[in-house]
């Protein structure tokens, strides 16, 4: 059943964390008749828009493709093929950019990692509505930009939609999707600054 299927999902912390955080996964199992409703698309770039971002500066851009519109067949088309496979049927596919210069050319050192933040925050919006997202990389970066404005750089492609069973996916997918996910343990992931 789908519910178990994700209950699985819940990631197994050290210690509790918000429940949004610990059931949020990347479904490759996509709905093909959700719809993304209006309101539900609105609050999730709402919530992109709120991420906090270096001096203010707001890098993040958006494009969105609806499943059976035109402007999702040309971002579809630019991704890898493994991820064609599975991104067809998720509700839109949401291109995430940053603008790395300013209005007055100057350098914006730090627009992909608050790009990153934006993305993190439509996540966990997605979560609260009950919608499922999958972030790529497995994407035709030239092919990409060619579809978009000349001053962004495009960084992932993410899928949103509605999560479904995962045997509507091809075996080797849907091993991936019902199987436990593991992290690195916390202490492996802590520096130590020299003094």
């Amino acid at each position: 059943m789908l519910l178990d299927s994700a209950e699985k999902k819940n990631a197994a912390t050290d210690v509790p964390v918000h429940p949004l955080l610990s059931a949020r996964w990347s479904s490759r199992a996509f709905d093909p008749a959700h719809e993304l409703g209006d309101d539900q698309l609105t609050a999730l770039l709402e919530a992109a828009r709120w991420a906090p971002s270096a001096s203010n500066t707001q890098p993040w851009r958006f494009a969105v493709a609806r499943r059976g519109t035109a402007e999702h067949g040309a971002v579809l088309g630019t991704l890898a093929g493994g991820n064609q496979v599975w991104a067809r049927d998720a509700s839109a596919l949401v291109v995430v950019a940053a603008r790395t210069t300013g209005t007055d050319g100057a350098a914006q050192p730090w627009a992909v990692y608050d790009a990153g933040q934006a993305v993190a925050h439509l996540s966990v919006q997605a979560q609260a509505e009950g919608l499922a997202v999958h972030q790529m990389g497995g994407f035709d970066r030239d092919g990409l930009t060619s579809v978009l404005p000349g001053d962004v750089t495009p960084l992932v492609v993410v899928a949103v939609g509605l999560r479904d069973e995962p045997t509507r996916l091809a075996e080797s997918l849907a091993e991936r999707e019902t199987a436990a996910r593991v992290r690195l343990p916390l202490d492996a992931l802590l520096l130590t600054v020299q003094a």
